[in-house]
């Protein structure tokens, strides 16, 4: 699936990805390829991004996050 981590300064991280983890306001979101379409608020943490077996960690300050057609873009603080 293809992800974007946007910030209002610069775009942090932009690819494809296998899984992600965001911090919701509810909890914990897992999001793998096929994913349904979803429009979640995010509290402040760490999203985690999967990409060839490794980890990446960016932390947060809370945003939103959207996912459709595979495509998954968090607008982060």
């Amino acid at each position: 699936m293809q992800v974007e981590i946007i910030t209002p300064d610069t775009t942090v991280f932009s690819g494809e990805a296998e899984a992600l983890v965001v911090p919701g306001t509810d909890g914990l979101l897992g999001i793998l390829n096929s994913h349904a379409p979803l429009i979640s608020s995010l509290k402040e943490g760490e999203v985690k991004v999967t990409t060839g077996g490794q980890d990446q960690l960016f932390a947060i300050n809370g945003g939103v996050v959207e996912v459709q057609n595979d495509k998954v873009m968090v607008l982060a603080e």
